[in-house]
């Protein structure tokens, strides 16, 4: 006979939180700080109502991978605390972590004395430990951060669950720290400043956590300024003077003037004829046209004739593709000092970015290295980096309408007078040209009497500014400075 065993399921453990604490120190300017690592992952939970409305438990939904970093033996209230990511969106916060922000950084060189593998990381004197704690969050579906088991990952592919989800962290991690009454800063990077925007009015709104100040590196907040849809000219008015900045720094333009000297002329050319030239379309005269085309051939180091060929608006890839054509070089994108080869050299758009190309090697061997190795933090998921994972990515919330979160700035900044903001912009950068957020703040409609919150910072490098010495050291004088003056409000 048989007989049929029927084993009784264990329930199910709950998803909890997995944390790894570690002690450090560094030596800043003869300085010896002491600081608290804390990395792992935090369960994110929502709470649940039945179809009656009535209060039904939480539900634990996603765990976000972070690291922490508090100075020890700090008074939580006088401290500040900075919240930060990167962008992509699908990028983990490892760039900001590695190159700008935290107390170690990679060793990679920069454009044209790049290191190779095998990379180092190296104590990092630029680090904004100095004057803040740290918190480094890798939103759904980048870096370890993953959905609960059963949950749909796409919920999180999208802005305003992006946000959501960034935010009711933030405000988690604020609550079991006890910093509620800290100074509080945001600090992203390219899309991370979109998302910074959008958390501005969301903390505020939902959670009444207002903030000290906000931190935009390479920011983007009005897609319409780098929307090069046919149509749509305001995009080849805010790359120009990108354009004309990698031209002089390729030589093209001779070296006998300023980066600062043709930037200005650039501007200038952009925001008055070349924009009139632009809104005129058929209306322009042929002899107007070819004066248009001369000048701007002139300041970029493009030839007439391949301007006119492009009525006036030379796409991005065309430009990273045909200005060192004759060396058969290409440009970057994200950093156009950075120069890289083809297979084909006589194509019309390039093969890959090789400012991207450096940069992704060092920083992803070093992260794994640095989480297990130093931090003590172990997953055998893939640290997911730049993940296409997260595409399609969600913009329902813009049906029919270019995204913009500057009105949100705005908004925040107008119910918290109180609120700064530190916008930080690299010259040869063409992911979220310089101009494009100058446009974009002049239309702000910010309070004037609110103008003087907002500070800006140039600098002669690219997308991620960091990864150029000289930059990075400008930026922990700027970022430093900025946290002190904002933490007094």
């Amino acid at each position: 006979m048989e007989v049929e065993i029927k084993r009784a399921e264990k329930p199910e453990a709950k998803p909890r939180d997995e944390i790894s604490v570690t002690r450090h120190s560094i030596t800043v300017n003869g300085q010896t700080l002491n600081y608290t690592a804390t990395a792992g992952t935090m369960v994110l939970a929502e709470e649940k109502h039945n179809k009656d409305g009535e209060f039904d438990g939480n539900l634990e939904r996603a765990r976000i991978f972070f690291v922490a970093y508090a100075l020890d033996d700090q008074h939580p209230e006088e401290r500040p605390v900075t919240f930060a990511y990167n962008g992509g969106p699908g990028s983990p916060s490892l760039w900001l972590h590695l190159g700008l922000l935290g107390p170690r950084r990679v060793v990679m060189g920069d454009a044209g004395q790049l290191t190779g593998p095998p990379y180092q990381l190296t104590d990092n004197e630029f680090t904004l430990l100095t004057h803040t704690d740290l918190v480094f969050i890798d939103p759904v579906s980048t870096g370890y951060s993953r959905v609960i088991e059963g949950e749909n990952p796409s919920d999180y592919h999208g802005f305003k669950k992006d946000i959501e989800s960034v935010g009711d962290f933030i405000r988690l991690w604020t609550a079991r720290a006890g910093r509620w009454l800290s100074p509080k800063f945001l600090i992203g990077e390219s899309y991370g400043t979109l998302r910074s925007a959008g958390l501005s009015g969301y903390l505020q709104e939902r959670h009444g956590l207002f903030l000290n100040g906000l931190m935009l590196i390479s920011a983007i907040l009005d897609y319409a300024t780098v929307d090069t849809t046919p149509g749509h000219d305001l995009a080849y008015v805010t790359h120009l003077p990108t354009q004309v900045a990698t031209a002089w720094y390729h030589g093209k333009l001779g070296k006998q003037r300023s980066l600062e000297t043709v930037l200005r002329e650039a501007e200038a050319f952009a925001d008055n004829e070349y924009a009139s030239a632009l809104h005129l379309g058929a209306r322009l005269t042929p002899s107007a046209r070819r004066q248009i085309a001369q000048q701007y051939a002139q300041m970029t180091g493009l030839s007439e004739n391949f301007v006119l060929q492009n009525d006036l608006r030379v796409p991005l890839s065309r430009f990273c593709k045909e200005l060192l054509r004759d060396q058969e070089l290409t440009v970057g994108r994200l950093d156009s000092r950075f120069t890289g080869i083809d297979r084909d050299a006589g194509g019309s758009s390039t093969d890959y970015d090789p400012s991207y190309s450096a940069i992704l090697g060092p920083y992803t061997a070093t992260m794994n290295h640095y989480v297990r190795q130093e931090l003590h933090f172990e997953s055998d998921l893939a640290y997911e980096v730049l993940s296409g994972r997260t595409q399609p990515w969600s913009f329902k919330d813009f049906e029919n309408r270019h995204v913009r979160v500057s009105d949100t700035l705005r908004s925040a900044m107008h119910q918290n007078p109180h609120l700064k903001v530190m916008v930080a912009a690299g010259y040869y950068d063409f992911a979220t040209p310089y101009w494009a957020m100058r446009h974009t703040f002049d239309h702000l409609q910010l309070n004037q009497q609110l103008r003087g919150n907002i500070r800006e910072a140039y600098y002669e490098a690219g997308h991620m500014m960091y990864v150029h010495l000289p930059s990075l050291a400008q930026q922990h004088r700027d970022l430093s400075e900025f946290i002190q003056w904002a933490s007094k409000a």
